[in-house]
């Protein structure tokens, strides 16, 4: 089994950044890739990035490439999302989550076994 829990959303204006956090409990998280999804009301929920378990092979949504950078550090059990030059339309609320899915699976959020409670972020002109 494997807890995630978020940290690091707030409110930000247009152009700032944030760093979010997602802390890992369990001796297997190395194992597993690792994956950002947000949601905004009346939205479904969205994939953002996500990171495998050794950290070569990252993958970002158009949405934010070039804006957004996704890194582990698997002796802390930690996972981080920077968001960069931040837009309205990033608004949401942000969820870290993990999979042992085959990596070209990584942008579906039915591959994920474990999520954590999510952190709300929010983007003001």
């Amino acid at each position: 089994q494997v807890q995630l829990v978020e940290s690091g959303g707030g409110l930000v204006q247009v152009g700032g950044s944030l760093r979010l956090s997602c802390a890992a409990s369990g001796r297997t998280f190395s194992s597993y890739a690792m994956g950002w999804f947000r949601q905004a009301p009346g939205k479904e929920r969205q994939f953002v990035a996500a990171i495998s378990w050794g950290g070569g092979n990252r993958s970002y949504a158009g949405s934010v490439r070039g804006r957004f950078t996704i890194s582990r550090d698997n002796a802390k059990n930690t996972v981080y999302l920077l968001m960069n030059s931040l837009k309205p339309e990033d608004t949401a609320v942000y969820y870290c989550a993990a999979t042992r899915t085959d990596w070209s699976q990584v942008t579906s959020q039915y591959e994920y076994d474990y999520w954590g409670q999510g952190t709300q972020v929010t983007v003001s002109s």
